[in-house]
């Protein structure tokens, strides 16, 4: 089920796991929410998939908003058993178990940097569309990862742990999405001191050192 996906990136997030509410609850992951909403194609009534989902934050979204079915698919067990909301499948987001051309939408947030390969991922995405569906995906900017900010977090006993993670510049993105069949529509950026300004404790320090810094990516795309 880990097919093409790093064994080390499991471990992060089986260690993950046990902290992660599935609700946007960080400055980051509710700006990047705010901007995932705001190119969010109409729900009601359509398929869908929460790709990556981890605890499941937007598998909720997706059934709040009424989607007729929520597919929330994961490569972490315990990120998975965390899920409240629609079918859970543990799977690799490269090789999905579901049939083609069968969902109006997938969603999928901060989760391509794990894929090794982008144009395999978006593929894959393109596969279980039907034409006329679309992808709304986040990640980690290209130009945060070349600044050297990492996705890190510390564990029930205090341990630090770095995500590992694949940057795909927006061009090899954009390569991949036309190869899939996809047409980008939407690309927008959080920029720290821009979009992402909500204060935390000792951001001054964080504020000032990445200022104008392009820290996440939103895209939509048709198929």
């Amino acid at each position: 089920m880990t097919a093409n996906l790093s064994a080390q990136t499991l471990e992060a997030y089986k260690h993950w796991a046990p902290l992660y509410p599935p609700i946007a609850h960080n400055p980051l992951m509710r700006a990047e929410q705010q901007a995932m909403l705001e190119h969010w194609p109409p729900v009601s009534g359509i398929r869908a998939i929460d790709l990556a989902c981890g605890t499941g934050r937007y598998a909720r979204l997706l059934a709040d908003a009424g989607a007729a079915q929520v597919i929330a698919t994961d490569f972490c067990v315990p990120m998975l058993e965390q899920v409240a909301v629609g079918t859970r499948i543990c799977a690799s987001m490269m090789q999905l178990p579901l049939r083609s051309e069968s969902f109006d939408l997938v969603i999928s947030g901060l989760a391509l940097g794990h894929a090794p390969s982008v144009n395999a991922w978006m593929a894959e995405i393109s596969r279980v569309l039907k034409p006329g569906g679309t992808l709304v995906y986040s990640d980690f900017h290209p130009q945060a990862a070349r600044t050297g900010l990492t996705r890190s977090f510390s564990d029930a006993h205090d341990q630090t742990w770095t995500v590992p993670h694949h940057s795909h510049d927006l061009a090899s993105q954009k390569e991949a999405a036309a190869a899939a069949g996809l047409k980008i529509e939407v690309i927008r950026e959080i920029r720290v001191g821009i979009e992402l300004r909500e204060r935390f404790p000792n951001s001054e320090d964080f504020y000032r050192r990445w200022d104008g810094v392009a820290i996440v990516l939103v895209v939509r795309a048709r198929r």
